[in-house]
């Protein structure tokens, strides 16, 4: 038996209408900018961001960093190696919780973070300019909204995929 056929007329409403696939590609796009601009500091929009994230005052664990991040702990994990690699970041034990592990900067990547902050405050700047919202904060407000939505049960959603989003 042969499914029921969806008129071509609803994939055309999808289009129109799907918040996640308008917020997949502005965020791939975002991200091949943001990754030019950062290209000759040697960092990726991604690594940019993580730096960012290391970049505080007492080393954080690796689940807040994930959380800051809206990553798991395995991808953040991997994230980190090539930072790691090239002297950019650290990662050692909590020293109350030996289970635990820690990321910080080192001083090569509180350098490199800072010599890309210009590049990443005028892309950010220009780019609130071309924002076609009365104020570039209501975007960051909404999409904030989106990011904090884990625990909203969605339709169709089981109890497990529902805690496994939670976890992840």
């Amino acid at each position: 038996m042969l499914a029921a056929m969806i008129p071509f007329e609803t994939t055309l409403t999808v289009r129109d209408r799907c918040l996640c696939l308008h917020a997949q590609r502005a965020a791939r796009v975002l991200a091949r900018r943001f990754d030019e601009a950062l290209r000759p500091y040697g960092l990726t929009n991604e690594q940019f961001s993580l730096l960012m994230a290391l970049n505080r005052p007492v080393a954080a664990s690796i689940s807040q960093i994930a959380s800051v991040l809206g990553a798991d702990r395995t991808t953040l994990t991997a994230a980190l190696k090539p930072l790691m690699r090239d002297g950019l970041a650290t990662i050692h034990a909590d020293t109350r919780d030996r289970r635990a592990r820690r990321a910080a900067l080192t001083r090569a990547g509180h350098e490199r973070l800072a010599a890309a902050l210009p590049v990443w405050l005028a892309m950010h700047e220009a780019l609130e300019a071309t924002l076609d919202a009365p104020d570039p904060a209501q975007t960051r407000h909404g999409l904030t909204l989106l990011a904090s939505w884990p625990g909203m049960t969605w339709p169709g959603m089981t109890a497990s995929s529902h805690n496994q989003e939670r976890t992840s």
